[in-house]
This record gives C-alpha cells, structure tokens and sequence, in this order.
C-alpha cells in the first residue's frame, strides 16, 4: 500500500530527477502563451483572433529538431512538420502560471521557427502519477500577423 501513499518521498525525488534529465537533455524553448478570450465562434469551436502574449517565457524542454518536409500535393506543396516537445510536468506549471494548452506556441531559442501546439497529452508512471507533458504542435506559418514579429 506505500505506492498508493501521496505524501511518500518516493515521488518527490521522482519527480527531480525526471525535470533533471529534461533540463540536460533538453534545450531553451520560448512559450507564448494563448490569452483565451471571449471572442469565441460557437459554430466552429475556436476563437476569431488568436490572443497570443507578446513576451516570451524562456523554458526547457525536450524536442527532436527534423528537417522540414515539403511534399508536392495535388493542392500543391504542402509543409509538414509535426514536432513532440516534453516537459516536466511541474516545472512547466510553475514556469508559465498555468498548464500548457492547445493554443500556446513554441520557439526553440536558436531556431526561427514557431509552432502552434494543437494536442497536450499527460505522461507518467502508473503508479507514482504525471511527471511529463507531450506538447504535439505543427509549424506556425502565419507568424507575423500573430505575434506581431517580423
């Protein structure tokens, strides 16, 4: 029954230990974060102006930076990159004053490439809980009129 206790120790140093080989496997990562806003489109379930903050909050994080693929379509040449980023799952929290939704987006400090997270997903141990946070996002090719960056 001690796996099932909250207050055991175990989870704690769990928990340190997997933000540890985040920050010295990972990388500097900028979050926006997505203002949610009551300009909402009930029809389409989304809102009509993306609010996004325009000061980025430097995080670390792990990704596995790809090459861009840019297939030819019939619709014409279309850009995929899907990108999985992962965090700590309190580190992230306490970094941003929240948790990371759909919505936010996510600069690599030493890359010019911005990503539109669409999907986060929990990750962790059966037993001791939550520990990490799978961010899925796709390149963000409207920058500019977003964040307002040139």
């Amino acid at each position: 029954m001690r796996m099932f206790d909250l207050d055991n120790p175990d989870i704690d140093l769990f928990n340190m230990v997997d933000d540890e080989l985040i920050r010295i496997s990972g990388s500097e990562l900028y979050v926006y974060k997505f203002m949610v806003d009551h300009n909402f489109d009930p029809l389409y379930g989304e809102s009509r102006v993306k609010a996004i903050e325009q000061e980025g909050i430097l995080v670390e994080g792990h990704y596995d930076p790809r090459a861009f693929e840019e297939n030819l379509t019939e619709f014409g040449i279309e850009m995929t990159n899907d990108q999985l980023f992962t965090f700590n799952k309190s580190y992230i929290e306490a970094k941003l004053g929240r948790p990371l939704i759909a919505g936010d987006i996510i600069q690599p400090r030493f890359q010019d490439v911005y990503f539109d997270v669409y999907e986060v997903q929990q990750d962790g141990f059966e037993v001791y809980g939550v520990y990490h946070l799978i961010a899925s996002a796709r390149v963000l090719r409207d920058k500019p009129e977003i964040l307002g960056h040139e």
